[in-house]
């Protein structure tokens, strides 16, 4: 899989993006992931990506034509699947956003910043757009990192138990079980006898019990869909 990202603060993603399991799906060639500088596609002398908004109002927005120069210059290399604009006003991303995304080969995530984007881009540009959350954050980039996390680790190969991103809350539709380790017993608080059992089917019981159970009591709107 391949992810480019555009953002107008690279150094933002260069951190999160090059550690933990991430940076081991990059060094194994399982994720190509690119970081793009907007900035390095204005023809502007001072690289300004952004403009005054048309009718007045307060903030500024990111002008179309960097945009749009960047977008066919990676499009000419490649085919992409999904074109993303990250955007607190787009789908709400879950796992099973995350799970189709996995299935796909090639990603352009584009981070909102200022006070958006010119709305003919999300008009002619944007495939997607996804919200990680109602709240609004500062630029994008979070978000785009939080969307390359959720959806490289799925991939074949990048987990070293590959079995443990399909035990992970909300693949089915609910939150995991509660899990625990050694000592059994520790200043008196014990690991329930059923996990010491070695019955497999009752322990599988027990763990589909506890997660509805936990779901019920955290997350109870996940149960009506």
């Amino acid at each position: 899989m391949r992810i480019d990202i555009i953002t107008v603060l690279p150094d933002l993603l260069e951190g999160p993006l090059n550690h933990s399991i991430i940076n081991r799906a990059r060094k194994k060639g399982l994720a190509e992931i690119v970081i793009h500088n907007l900035r390095d596609y204005t023809t502007d002398a001072y690289k300004s990506v952004d403009d005054y908004t048309y009718g007045g109002g307060a903030g500024m927005v990111m002008t179309i034509e960097p945009i749009f120069r960047i977008f066919e210059q990676l499009k000419s290399e490649r085919n992409y699947n999904e074109i993303i604009y990250t955007s607190p006003d787009g789908e709400s991303f879950n796992q099973s956003v995350a799970n189709k995304l996995s299935t796909l080969q090639n990603l352009i995530i584009l981070c909102g910043h200022y006070k958006g984007v010119d709305q003919r881009v999300r008009d002619f540009l944007i495939t997607r757009e996804i919200s990680i959350g109602d709240y609004v954050l500062s630029g994008g980039e979070l978000a785009a990192g939080v969307i390359t996390d959720a959806v490289v680790r799925l991939l074949p190969g990048v987990l070293s138990d590959e079995t443990s991103a399909l035990t992970d809350s909300f693949q089915d539709k609910i939150l995991a079980p509660p899990v625990y380790t050694r000592p059994a017993d520790f200043k008196g608080w014990k690991v329930p006898d059923i996990l010491l059992s070695g019955n497999t089917k009752e322990i599988e019981n027990w763990r589909h019990e506890q997660a509805l159970e936990r779901t019920r009591k955290l997350r109870p709107d996940l149960l009506k869909t």
